[in-house]
């Protein structure tokens, strides 16, 4: 579990709330490019992660250890994140999206073996209230990096001060950009330091083949796999339907932040609180979901989550900086002067409650969801398959994005799109059954 409160801070602060709101803001004088770029570096990473996360999949369930695979590509991570340091504002934008990129796919990469350890971890009975729970540990880790990097960092780029009224610690200057820059940093160490738990304390499974035999016979293995699953319909019909709502829930992730950024031109200090309120009530949403998935299945919180994500979408989109639900209710634009000032922001925030409800049960019970309807032995060659229905497509979503911003200069009609992805994989999930055990 302790790997989940590890890895969540890169998502946190650098790719959702902190980082990535930087680069659409301040890190360039052109918001909607800046927007479409982050989208594009998105959309290749999810095609690497697509093309290779069943290969190496296959490969776990013949090489038997996993925490090799794991550690190896949070080396890579660590690094990129580290360099992440060097996006000074004006520099070229290709280096940090390059480490952005890379990042990205060594996370999900490390994912993949470690979702296929839980298993042999975890019992049926309670493997969706585990993994729920670790979900929600995630969060209250990234939350803690999140607050620490609000209160001790960000700093007004006029007046250089933090929310508390106390400069930066470290000496870092805001207007340069280093209170977001050191975000990337940040998460290196804290990955490093609370992966150790896995490492130290969590039993892997015996060496299996040697590493080229391993690769062969794995490849033999998807192939094989991929055959199989066709004759499962249960368990195909459920990686489609995760594969077309995941295309919505990553696009949500990746691209809420800088869109909030973008809509209300907010800064560091309060993308970052807005991060907070919905990491908090990720942590609650988590709780609730892990009772929830013990007691009534995991199908039931995916729907129950994947309906809330529509209603926050729709309500985002609905929103202007005087006006919700597409102009029907009006909201007055003067600002108080505070925190969130205007009407349009509170709304905005209301919204973003159903998403910190929903996304970490979505994904968390999604994941429970495979585990019941496969056995241990073949359950690498299944999250690599699973990996693969999450990111398969998940370019889609990004990339629709980008094309609809390109072709109509509005961040708003793109993120509609996410509305496609989330209602056509609720719809199709319906008809899925539960477990997704192979029965018609």
């Amino acid at each position: 579990m302790f790997f989940g409160w590890a890895g969540q801070p890169f998502f946190t602060v650098v790719t959702t709330f902190i980082f990535g709101p930087y680069f659409v803001s301040r890190f360039t004088h052109d918001p909607v490019a800046a927007q479409a770029a982050w989208s594009n570096a998105a959309t290749v990473a999810s095609v690497v992660i697509a093309l290779l996360s069943p290969v190496l999949g296959s490969i776990a369930d013949r090489s038997g250890a996993r925490k090799p695979w794991i550690g190896f590509f949070a080396l890579i991570k660590i690094v990129c994140l580290c360099l992440l340091w060097l996006a000074v504002p004006g520099s070229p934008m290709i280096y940090p999206l390059v480490f952005f990129c890379l990042a990205s796919i060594t996370a999900e990469f490390s994912i993949v073996f470690y979702d296929s350890m839980m298993p042999r971890l975890v019992s049926t009975k309670d493997v969706g209230r585990i993994s729920n729970l670790a979900w929600g540990l995630g969060y209250i880790g990234g939350m803690i990096v999140l607050i620490a990097v609000v209160l001790l960092l960000a700093g007004n780029p006029e007046t250089g001060k933090t929310i508390l009224g106390a400069a930066p610690l470290f000496g870092i200057n805001p207007a340069l950009g280093e209170d977001a820059r050191l975000t990337g940093p940040i998460a290196a160490v804290w990955f490093f330091v609370f992966m150790l738990p896995l490492f130290f304390f969590t039993p892997d499974q015996p060496k299996g083949e040697p590493f080229g035999r391993a690769v062969r016979a794995g490849l033999g293995d998807l192939k094989a796999t991929l055959r199989e699953v066709r004759k499962r319909p249960g368990i195909l019909r459920f990686l489609i339907a995760r594969m077309i709502y995941q295309d919505g829930v990553n696009g949500v992730l990746v691209l809420g932040g800088v869109f909030a950024a973008g809509l209300f031109g907010w800064s560091t200090m309060e993308i970052g609180i807005y991060g907070i309120i919905l990491n908090v009530v990720a942590i609650f949403g988590c709780i609730l979901a892990s009772r929830l998935d013990h007691a009534f299945g995991s199908k039931t919180t995916v729907l129950i989550s994947l309906t809330f994500l529509l209603i926050a979408v729709v309500g985002i989109i609905s929103t202007g900086r005087d006006f919700t639900a597409f102009g029907l209710i009006p909201l007055s634009s003067l600002s108080t002067g505070s925190l969130f000032g205007t009407a349009a922001e509170k709304v905005y925030i209301l919204y973003g409650v159903f998403i910190g409800l929903a996304f970490g049960p979505v994904q968390a019970s999604s994941r429970s969801y495979l585990a019941r309807s496969v056995s241990p032995h073949e359950a690498g060659r299944y999250f690599g398959i699973y990996a693969l229905s999450g990111r398969a497509t998940s370019f889609m979503a990004t990339l629709s994005f980008s094309l609809v911003v390109e072709a109509t200069h509005s961040a708003r009609a793109g993120m509609a799109c996410m509305i496609l992805f989330l209602g056509g994989g609720l719809i199709l999930l319906l008809r899925t059954p539960y477990p997704a055990d192979g029965k018609a």
